[in-house]
């Protein structure tokens, strides 16, 4: 577990997507959160107090988290120096980026000259197994999108926090650096090797005999062509009984990709139903999570309205709505289930 409480570093992001792992953190986890750096009075905020690394430890934080992600989880010359001034000023650092804070010569010689500790999140562990599609008791569910950064970690999140509400046995489990930094454990499926992307979800979710419910946090999405492998990996490694569909209505193009349209809703579903059904035949879609953080109320009802009379199915937005329909549906779906994997082998 990487020591709390944090100072979220917040670096010189442009957008709030840049932002959006320190972002996640702050929502899920508002205790272990005691302020932020930003190098830009005008990058994105949190709205937490800013505090210099020596402000915070003097309040009593105990590690300064990258929270910033762009495109191949590059760390700056920026954030590099900026992890040194943390290290200088007593803190611990915790990184998502695909470039490791240990591979920095300079960081790590700080942190062996300082005794502090990195923690490279994105390091997935060794020995990984290869999948082999076998079912396995238990229930699960997986989070699957449009495009990438369209709400599917605050919608696994948020359908887990509505399920234990209802006493409905659930876990949470991580796939991205974001995920692993709430949840304290998982998998970062882009950051393992192409091969055992399938076998390290089946780790990851092994077969419960409870009853109980996984929620896989899904990445990517099968139609960009950056990260659709690792969506597919998941798709079958985790081999849902339940999907729900994540999307932002409006979004202009995928992310990363000026020019390249997003698919259509219908298009996204049929795709991951389809591709599911390789490692279980009878996985069902419950539900939409639609991120309307960008519209006005009456627009998100109008829309989550409209997508839901088109697919048949409840459509909300997690953050803004809740997510009681869409876990009404599931269990709905489910009640009664005597469950192929879970019959008696």
């Amino acid at each position: 577990m990487i020591p709390a409480p944090y100072v979220l570093y917040l670096g010189a992001a442009k957008d709030a997507l840049a932002i959006k792992t320190a972002r996640g953190v702050a929502q899920w986890r508002p205790e272990k959160c005691l302020g932020e750096r930003r190098l830009r009075d005008d990058a994105p905020s949190l709205g937490l107090e800013p505090l210099s690394y020596a402000e915070a430890v003097k309040r009593g934080a105990r590690t300064m988290l990258i929270g910033v992600a762009n495109r191949g989880g590059v760390m700056t010359a920026d954030d590099e120096a900026e992890a040194l001034a943390a290290l200088e000023a007593g803190l611990d650092v915790a990184s998502g980026l695909h470039q490791r804070l240990h591979e920095r010569p300079a960081i790590r010689d700080a942190a062996k000259r300082l005794g502090r500790t990195l923690y490279d999140v994105r390091e997935p562990a060794p020995d990984l197994p290869i999948g082999n599609g076998e079912r396995r008791r238990g229930y699960r569910l997986l989070t699957v999108g449009t495009d990438c950064s369209v709400g599917k970690m605050y919608t696994s999140l948020a359908i887990e926090r509505e399920m234990k509400k209802r006493n409905v046995r659930c876990d949470f489990r991580a796939t991205g650096q974001t995920g692993i930094m709430i949840a304290g454990a998982g998998v970062p499926v882009d950051a393992v090797v192409a091969d055992f992307i399938a076998g390290s979800v089946e780790q990851l979710s092994p077969e419960r005999l409870d009853g109980g419910w996984d929620i896989i946090e899904g990445q990517g999405s099968l139609y960009h062509p950056s990260y659709a492998g690792v969506s597919l990996g998941l798709l079958h490694g985790a081999q849902p009984d339940a999907i729900v569909l994540c999307d932002e209505p409006g979004r202009p193009h995928m992310r990363g990709l000026p020019g390249r349209a997003l698919p259509s809703l219908a298009q996204t579903l049929a795709a991951n139903l389809e591709a599911a059904k390789l490692t279980n035949p009878d996985v069902i879609c419950v539900g939409v999570a639609l991120n309307t953080s960008n519209l006005s109320p009456q627009e998100a009802k109008r829309v989550c309205e409209n997508v839901s009379a088109e697919l048949n199915l409840p459509a909300q937005d997690p953050v803004a709505m809740g997510v009681d329909q869409i876990v009404d549906h599931l269990l709905e779906c489910f009640a009664g289930s005597t469950h192929a994997a879970n019959a008696g082998r």
